[in-house]
């Protein structure tokens, strides 16, 4: 007979194990999208055309779901809303890959041409003019057409090869399109799915840009050129991309609510098929395994057509091993500073003056100092020092400049609390998660950014002094900053989680603060509050510093047509900085120490050298199938990559390595326990014939790592000649996590060819 307590409790079990049992079955039921990697080959001749095979594969593991999209050109097979159960089932059928699920991919969010050397884009590329020809497919939030920088004049035919369209949809007609921007489409069928139909209230239903991220990032790569250009005053002068004289056709995948790689990958394979010949996208999604990454499954594809596909590292830096987009066949873009900055003091009562920065432009304040307080002590808030919306309280802030910390919400999203609550001014300071780091912003009330160290002074002096006041200074644009560049805080970094072999991110470009065109539907600030209304804006993010390199790219492509993406992106490489004139290191903003490969990859893009780098390391479709053998991909994993579905793709005769992949970079790993690593590589002459000698070394701090190469010297007599040689790298006992870093050097007469090297002990 139970006790009723113990009757209670087997019965609160019974319960949790009904509810557990109920909650994983609603889990296997929810559907969700998932792309469905077919073997194109494998279809039985039952079927007259792969459509008919793919929806009856569908159909025979669920009566409900309907195929999304199909795939044909970078991947063979279709996306679909599925259970769980369903996936499972559908992956055990013949003909079928895998079946990933869909992933969320985020957006990684004029002075640049003078900077990188590009005022005088006609000298330094004769053959630049070609670049009419060339086509950048940009993959963001849209373009908003109407801006100066899709100005067509002087501009030829659309090439007669182009198959892309101008589509039509919500605020948006066929006649927004030209002989610049000629090519205008969107893609939500994933989205829509995952999310619901779009607001049409809030976003259009088009190739309209409601967020500007597109258009900022099309006009940067691709722009033609805009005089009068500023941002309410700021950064005044001429406003063009990287290849003004290059074509645009711009790719709507992201939208309120993310950017969804069912949509993505059929972008990506509809500019493929339109004829890009740069793909730049400037979003990402963490790091997975090539064959589950969508972005990389497509840009395989686009790679093999000889398309450039160009991607942002990300910004969740400093910490390490932060990167996405890793794939050795795309190059990976992180971020660093231009020599322009926007000051801005605050001035504090007790006579110090700090540097900060500000965009804003406004009525300004009373040259008399005013009331300053800390945010933290004008809440009821846990969380009152970060300005969060509704956190201040009024009559303690009113009339007052509020200093706010800078973390968890938008940063110009704090103006808008200050503002509301009636403060006249805010300080945003920096905490130890962002360091030194200043991002100019467009406040919507008189604000500065600051650093963490003028921050926690400024909190000291809030919480000391019985009547603190402040006042703040605004002192425009001012170019010729030094150093310069340093590598953004922001940027994320290596190495690479998937294969710590291949060095990443390859370089870095200006990324902070830049100057381009932006959306008629939002104001500077992005916040849905911000009435104002600017034709460019300035903004920050590798999402800024990836269409430089892609709009580079397209300079080098008009010059080169014989190249293939991989030579673009070793000359873009090999030419890279990593020092300033002085011969110390670029700095990282984050330490305030040299920056290292981990950081900057080859270093600081510089497009003067870039056009005739001497020595190139390409690299062929092939060369990348032997290092997804040397990766231990299986034959399904490498055919949802290539689309080749052999068993034999990896031969069980050859030995494939990591170290054989020719790259332009070296990325070298030990055991705690030191030995040794040879790297080959071969180099193809681009240049004038010569005769190379290799200078090479690396360490960690003042323990050297032993550099051989074999031959020490290489002698080209024609162009095109090939010569290949090995690294032998040597290293004694270091702790596990140790880095050690150096660099490998081909000089001639003429060129210095130049590759880091990044050592790690694991």
């Amino acid at each position: 007979m139970w006790r009723r307590g113990e009757k209670c409790v087997i019965f609160a079990v019974l319960a949790a194990a009904l509810v557990s049992t109920a909650t994983a079955a609603a889990v296997r039921d929810e559907r969700k999208t998932y792309i469905v990697h077919m073997a194109r080959s494998a279809m039985p001749n039952d079927f007259a055309e792969h459509g008919e095979w793919y929806a009856a594969s569908l159909q025979s593991v669920s009566d409900a779901a309907t195929v999304l999209y199909t795939y044909d050109t970078l991947l063979h097979g279709y996306s679909a809303r599925l259970t769980r159960a369903e996936a499972e089932a559908l992956e055990s059928q013949p003909g079928v890959l895998l079946v990933n699920p869909e992933t969320r991919y985020e957006l990684h969010t004029t002075r640049t041409p003078e900077f990188l050397g590009l005022d005088r884009t006609d000298a330094l590329f004769p053959q630049s003019n070609t670049g009419r020809d060339v086509i950048v497919g940009v993959l963001d939030t849209g373009v908003w057409p109407e801006r100066p920088s899709y100005d067509d004049a002087g501009l030829g035919p659309v090439p007669a090869g182009w198959k892309g369209k101008c589509e039509e949809g919500n605020d948006f007609n066929s006649s927004a399109c030209n002989k610049k921007l000629i090519g205008a489409r969107f893609f939500l069928t994933g989205y829509e799915a995952a999310k619901g139909p779009v607001d049409t209230s809030k976003e259009s239903r088009s190739p309209r840009d409601n967020d500007g991220h597109g258009t900022h990032t099309s006009s940067t790569a691709a722009g033609s050129a805009v005089r009068g250009a500023d941002l309410l005053g700021y950064a005044a002068g001429t406003a063009k991309g990287m290849a003004p004289h290059a074509r645009v056709a711009t790719y709507k995948v992201c939208w309120a609510g993310g950017c969804f790689s069912s949509d993505i990958l059929k972008a990506m394979e509809v500019a493929v098929t339109d004829g890009v010949d740069v793909l730049s996208l400037s979003l990402g999604g963490g790091t997975a395994d090539y064959y589950r990454d969508s972005i990389a499954v497509g840009a395989y594809s686009a790679m093999e057509r000889g398309i450039f596909v160009s991607c942002s590292a990300g910004n969740a830096g400093p910490g390490a091993a932060t990167l996405s987009n890793g794939a050795p066949w795309i190059t990976t873009v992180g971020a660093g500073t231009l020599d322009r900055d926007f000051p801005a003091h605050v001035v504090l009562g007790n006579g110090k003056n700090y540097s900060g920065v500000s965009l804003y432009s406004g009525k300004q304040l009373p040259t008399t100092p005013m009331p300053f307080i800390y945010a933290g002590n004008a809440s009821n808030s846990s969380m009152g020092s970060l300005c969060m919306s509704g956190s201040l309280i009024p009559e303690k802030v009113a009339g007052k400049i509020v200093l706010c910390d800078r973390g968890t919400n938008a940063r110009v999203q704090k103006g808008f609390v200050v503002k509301d609550a009636g403060g006249a001014g805010m300080v945003l300071a920096n905490t130890a998660a962002n360091g030194e780091e200043l991002v100019a912003d467009a406040h919507i009330l008189p604000g500065a950014g600051v650093g963490q160290k003028a921050g926690d002074t400024m909190r000291t002096y809030a919480l000391s002094d019985p009547n603190p006041t402040a006042s703040i200074v605004f002192a425009g644009t001012q170019v010729g900053i030094k150093p310069s560049p340093v590598v953004a805080a922001f940027s994320s970094r290596g190495p690479n989680t998937v294969t710590p072999g291949i060095l990443k991110p390859d370089l870095i470009a200006p990324g902070v603060n830049i100057l381009a065109a932006w959306s008629g539907s939002v104001g500077p600030s992005g916040i849905a509050g911000d009435s104002r209304r600017v034709g460019f804006n300035i903004i920050s993010g590798t999402s800024m510093s990836c269409p430089h390199v892609s709009g580079l790219a397209a300079l080098l492509r008009a010059a080169h047509q014989d190249w293939s993406p991989a030579a673009i992106r070793s000359a873009l490489m090999t030419t890279s900085y990593n020092g300033y004139a002085d011969g110390k290191g670029i700095l990282d903003v984050a330490t305030g120490l040299p920056a290292t490969p981990l950081d900057v990859g080859a270093g600081h893009v510089d497009p003067s050298k870039a056009v005739d780098p001497g020595l190139v390391y390409d690299i062929t479709a092939a060369d990348y199938l032997d290092f997804l053998c040397a990766i231990n991909y299986g034959p399904m994993q490498i055919a949802a990559l290539t689309k080749h579905a052999t068993a034999d793709a990896c031969s069980a005769n050859r030995t494939y390595s990591v170290t054989s992949l020719n790259y332009p970079s070296f990325s070298v790993t030990f055991p705690a326990t030191g030995g040794t690593e040879k790297h080959t590589r071969t180099v193809t002459n681009v240049g004038l014939p010569g005769t190379y000698k290799v200078t090479a070394s690396a360490a960690a701090g003042s323990t050297p790592v032993t550099v051989s190469v074999e031959p020490s010297t290489l002698t080209f007599t024609k162009s095109g000649e090939k010569q290949s040689y090995t690294v032998s790298f040597a290293a004694a006992a270091m702790p596990s996590g140790t880095n050690g870093f150096g660099r490998l050097v081909w000089s001639s007469d003429h060129h210095v060819v130049s590759s880091p090297i990044a050592v790690t002990w694991t």
